[in-house]
């Protein structure tokens, strides 16, 4: 089989992109030389690798998970069914934190809260090395993930697993506390064709697909984990906008807060500046 039958083989199964990729996986090279060299031949065993992949694909498996790996921000974090993909519109949050922290004085403290693969924690601490940053998750599988990607580019982030901040209360106020936590309905998460793949503890919100963000305003104000003049950063749903500011108001009354649109003018990050 060449690579062109091959990618043949592989039309309407999956987008061409994907088949693309996915061959340049299989045999070790870059995208453009399967457009180069058509004629390659792959032995059997590159041949069954790649159709078992695509078999993967076509049944709705995500890429990241496929490869093993993630483009995201300027990083390409590891990836396993243990953690959300991360998403584009996230490098918002991240893009956020970065441009707050770049007016902080010298080793802020920040935390990472639901950190799954770890790409806010790490992404932080790679672009601002003097933070002092914590990542937590529930989930010890997800942990780590986190730990491999801190491994490559952040080596000193510092993880703990619990449930959303107890491992910190009681610590002293943080500069910036960070979140994309579950956010989607129960019903509506249940019945995403992403569910089939992706971890619904990371995807599954509550009823309302509140009931993680309303915790975890409840323990930053309950636990005064948030300094004085500090940011809070919540991702959330593209209409929750209005019910995510109240939250922040009934539990924080007094603090900043503002809702940030991500690129389609869509709700997607809760701004939280806690008054001085």
């Amino acid at each position: 089989m060449t690579v062109k039958d091959a990618l043949k083989r592989a039309r309407g199964r999956v987008a061409s992109l994907d088949a693309h990729i996915l061959l340049a996986h299989v045999l070790g090279c870059a995208r453009a030389d399967l457009i180069a060299h058509p004629e390659r031949e792959l032995t059997a065993d590159q041949a069954a690798h790649y159709q078992s992949l695509i078999g993967r694909a076509a049944d709705g498996e995500p890429l990241a998970y496929i490869l093993g790996r993630r483009a995201w921000y300027d990083m390409d974090l590891y990836v396993t069914p243990a953690v959300l993909v991360p998403r584009p519109e996230t490098e918002l949050l991240l893009e956020r934190a970065l441009a707050f922290l770049a007016a902080c004085a010298d080793a802020p403290r920040v935390i990472d809260v639901g950190t799954g693969s770890g790409a806010l924690a790490v992404g932080v601490k790679k672009h601002h090395p003097r933070a002092v940053v914590h990542a937590l998750d529930i989930s010890a599988a997800a942990l780590g993930a986190a730990r491999r990607n801190a491994a490559v580019y952040a080596p000193a982030v510092i993880f703990h697993q619990g449930d959303l901040l107890t491992p910190l209360i009681g610590a002293a106020p943080f500069d910036l506390i960070m979140a994309n936590l579950p956010y989607i309905p129960s019903e509506t998460a249940r019945g995403l064709p992403v569910a089939r793949h992706e971890p619904l503890i990371a995807l599954d919100g509550g009823a309302d697909g509140l009931a993680l963000i309303a915790r975890l305003l409840a323990q930053i104000a309950d636990g005064r984990m948030a300094r004085a003049g500090g940011l809070i950063l919540l991702e959330i749903g593209a209409d929750q906008g209005a019910a995510c500011s109240a939250l922040a108001r009934d539990h924080l009354p007094g603090a900043a807060v503002r809702v940030l649109p991500d690129y389609a003018g869509l709700d997607r990050i809760l701004e939280i500046q806690i008054e001085v």
